[in-house]
């Protein structure tokens, strides 16, 4: 295969993927288009990433690859990577996107939520855990409040390797409480007044949230643009929030 390597499959619960791509979307892009991410799970790099930053940035695409870089290695594929160690996991349990139960008289939020319960109830230290955007159906006080006690009972009760993105700023304190929880965000280049997402995953935490910069590039007028700038500066005033 085309920039595939063999992956080294271990027995401790480490996660090492140098310059990974999804296997997907690396061959629907043009050659060379798509943005590679390293990841290093261990001892010294922590067991639970959190990665921060705007929705279309790439987070949810960089979670996902991981875990089909995973499952590829342990079905004993080639991986698209330049080199990959994975400790052997047990279960992959991802909670991503949106596929409504609507149909089934169930709200997104309880679906979210009963797949949620599934995941902290059933995974073991061995898994591999990959959430996106945990509490998104909800208020968002209720979703910041549970997205952070999500991530306490995986660091505490679980500890299991696990790629948690979120576009909760808050949940960025987590690294200086939790021994395990590192800080990763997508980075982003910021030109005249613009801005270009570079699809790459980098240490640290979003330094704020590019909201209103993705509904500009999405073609949201400009007079409501400006408006939510406004409202924006008036409730980090008001709240003393730190983003």
């Amino acid at each position: 295969g085309q920039g595939y390597c063999r992956p080294v499959i271990t027995e401790d619960q480490a996660l090492r993927i140098n310059e990974g791509r999804h296997p997907v979307l690396d061959r629907i892009e043009p050659l060379g288009a798509f943005v590679p991410n390293s990841t290093l799970i261990d001892d010294e790099r922590g067991f639970l990433h959190l990665i921060t930053g705007p929705n279309m940035a790439g987070k949810s695409t960089y979670i996902r690859q991981v875990a089909l870089i995973t499952l590829l290695a342990q079905i004993g594929s080639f991986v698209p990577a330049k080199s990959a160690r994975i400790g052997v996991v047990d279960r992959i349990f991802a909670r991503v996107g949106a596929n409504d139960e609507l149909t089934k008289g169930q709200s997104t939020f309880m679906v979210e939520m009963t797949e949620t319960a599934r995941i902290l109830n059933t995974a073991s230290a061995s898994s591999l855990v990959i959430l996106d955007e945990i509490g998104r159906g909800t208020s968002t006080y209720d979703g910041v409040s549970l997205a952070w006690s999500i991530v306490e009972y995986i660091h505490d009760h679980i500890g299991c390797r696990t790629l948690f993105a979120t576009h909760y700023h808050e949940l960025t304190d987590l690294e200086s409480q939790l021994s395990g929880v590192r800080n990763y965000n997508v980075a982003v280049k910021e030109w005249e007044e613009k801005i270009v997402f570079l699809h790459k995953i980098i240490p640290g935490c979003a330094d704020k949230s590019y909201g209103i910069h993705v509904a500009q590039l999405a073609g949201v007028p400009s007079l409501v643009n400006l408006r939510a700038e406004q409202i924006l500066k008036k409730l980090e005033t008001a709240g003393g929030t730190d983003q």
